[in-house]
């Protein structure tokens, strides 16, 4: 989705929506004082679980840290898997993403995270089901990782991680619609860390971590083993597009590694078409990841993909591996 200006200003269209605000704070309240006094009982799936969400809306780099996640784990001999709402699937029981899943019907995060995580991944709007069917399909998971679902409290956990965006930060710091936040700024208090993706604000909160999305790599989308470096493009435009939370922050590593480009944004988990991809001349056209899985059906030899990965605090893992040897 795109962030509405309003967000980032306490305007008079923000101050217009707080009756509306008023009562999505008190539902949420409501909601979360169930499951904190017992009324609603949070299920748990046996196996310690991570979630990776947020309290705004919009993307914030939860599945760049998810797939970090991932692999540190494995490399830790540890069996994750990865469990997802996939956001716009059109199915929404519990199913497994297949490498050459399709993003309209699985969502095209998971579809990437199928494709660069080494792990199965699950998706359903359940994800206490969801859980379930990847534990029964997979007897060898010892940790799940929840890609979102911060707000999803019927699922328990053992560890939580909330993400930001260092460039959009929490915006007016109001609940939606008046704001971007879906639970208060204090919820961040009760999370095991926040990572802030982007500029470093990690004195706001003593749990603070950083981090940075780094790559330089580019695949080729019609070619996929053919893979090559910034400099290729340096000296002649591209067009870039994104279909992201923030397109901008893509834009901008893009002039960080020195490649010119005509930019054009998407909304965020935008349905590509082939015509989204025409452009008149012979420019090469360059994307993100998420982007990529829903436009390799139509793309071709111009159409490339920034190879991103995530690099937090190390501390991060330390804590998780903490925590892990604690349950």
């Amino acid at each position: 989705m795109a962030t509405p200006t309003h967000w980032q200003q306490r305007g008079a269209l923000a101050l217009l929506l707080l009756p509306i605000t008023a009562v999505f704070a008190a539902f949420a309240a409501l909601r979360r004082a169930a499951w904190r006094h017992g009324l609603l009982k949070p299920q748990h799936p046996g196996v310690p679980v991570i979630i990776i969400g947020n309290i705004s809306a919009g993307g914030t780099g939860k599945t760049p840290l998810t797939l970090w996640l991932a692999q540190f784990l494995q490399q830790q001999g540890k069996h994750p898997g990865i469990i997802s709402r996939g956001y716009g699937a059109s199915a929404v029981y519990a199913r497994e993403v297949p490498l050459d899943g399709k993003p309209d019907y699985y969502g095209d995060e998971p579809c990437l995270m199928a494709q660069r995580s080494g792990c199965p991944v699950w998706v359903g709007s359940d994800r206490v089901a969801v859980a379930r069917a990847l534990m029964e399909a997979h007897p060898q998971i010892d940790v799940i990782l929840s890609d979102d679902g911060l707000q999803h409290y019927r699922l328990s956990r053992d560890f939580e991680i909330a993400v930001i965006d260092g460039a959009h930060g929490l915006g007016n710091r109001w609940l939606l619609p008046s704001g971007p936040l879906r639970e208060p700024v204090t919820r961040l208090d009760e999370v095991d860390a926040v990572v802030i993706n982007g500029r470093d604000e990690t004195r706001a909160w003593p749990q603070a971590l950083a981090m940075q999305l780094d790559g330089n790599r580019f695949r080729n989308l019609q070619h996929p083993d053919q893979t090559v470096g910034s400099e290729y493009f340096r000296g002649r435009p591209v067009h870039a597009i994104a279909g992201i939370g923030n397109p901008q922050r893509f834009f901008a590593q893009l002039g960080r590694l020195g490649v010119s480009c005509m930019p054009r944004a998407f909304a965020d988990h935008h349905a590509y078409t082939a015509q989204d991809l025409f452009f008149a001349g012979d420019h090469d056209i360059v994307m993100t990841e998420k982007d990529a899985v829903k436009c390799a059906a139509f793309a071709t030899g111009r159409h490339w993909a920034l190879i991103v990965n995530a690099e937090p605090d190390p501390r991060l893992g330390e804590m998780i591996l903490a925590r892990l040897a604690e349950t």
